[in-house]
């Protein structure tokens, strides 16, 4: 864990540079590193700061009503922008997040030109770059600021100073687009969101804050953190969650004993691409 002093250093740093960068528009999830950079750029204070969110099938309803909830939080001017699912996502190629990041960045240029901004950022952080992320290359393409990883935040960083600050999302879970639970190269349907969207939220409100549902054709995966695999094996919960899921059009519904790991889908992707 960085100390408080590093870690206001750094902070102050990146006040700075927020600082320079004019009006800026910041891509925004309502996750716990946009939200983050989104209080900063407020405090810095940027010459001018909007927000700038993609509403689309593959992120859950609920994801896009507490972004909402945040951006107003903060007073924030917050710009939502629908889409559908372009077909080279729907068929969750392994550079998914590629094609999506460029349909996004291309869509907030168009608003930032129109505002007379000067800069795009994104929340992408230190740690982003260790892990398989086919969406940094968008990031680079298309001239996007990042000025988390640019100083040097982590997600432990970020989590400890949005604490500090007293950001509501400080502890919210990691989380990605729905079809990331789903294998790649698998054709994705709206029903296919919809049911891992519904079944997420059902496991969510039972408690379990880490969670994720991995569809492998009529199968339900659940990856819970493992401290918590007991507690979702107990009767009373399987007896109310195997309905559930059924009702929402899973035949088979299964506990992953190893428990939730972040990538866990990417595994078989990068065995195949290492070995090309």
């Amino acid at each position: 864990m960085t100390n408080q002093t590093e870690l206001n250093e750094k902070y102050q740093n990146l006040l700075e540079l927020l600082r320079s960068l004019g009006k800026i528009a910041v891509a925004y999830s309502g996750g716990v590193d946009s939200t983050f950079l989104l209080a900063a750029a407020k405090e810095a204070p940027a010459d001018d700061l909007v927000a700038l969110t993609m509403k689309q099938p593959y992120f859950a309803d609920w994801e896009l009503e507490e972004a909402s909830e945040f951006a107003e939080e903060l007073g924030i001017n917050h710009h939502v922008f629908e889409v559908g699912v372009d077909e080279k996502i729907r068929e969750n190629p392994h550079n998914r997040c590629y094609h999506c990041k460029s349909i996004t960045f291309t869509r907030f240029w168009e608003e930032v030109d129109k505002l007379g901004f000067d800069t795009l950022l994104d929340g992408t952080i230190a740690d982003d770059t260790q892990e398989y992320r086919p969406g940094l290359r968008a990031v680079k393409e298309q001239k996007i600021r990042s000025p988390l990883r640019e100083a040097g935040f982590t997600k432990e960083d970020i989590r400890q100073m949005s604490k500090k600050m007293g950001l509501s999302v400080w502890d919210k879970p990691s989380n990605t687009c729905l079809i990331t639970r789903i294998p790649y190269n698998t054709h994705v349907s709206d029903q296919d969101l919809r049911q891992i969207e519904y079944a997420e939220l059902f496991l969510m409100k039972e408690g379990f804050s880490q969670v994720r549902v991995r569809k492998h054709d009529n199968i339900a995966r659940i990856e819970v953190d493992p401290g918590k695999i007991e507690e979702l094996a107990q009767s009373d919960v399987i007896n109310k969650v195997v309905p559930y899921f059924k009702s929402l059009g899973f035949s088979f519904v299964s506990i992953d004993l190893e428990g939730y790991k972040t990538g866990n889908m990417d595994k078989e992707i990068l065995k195949t691409l290492n070995e090309k």
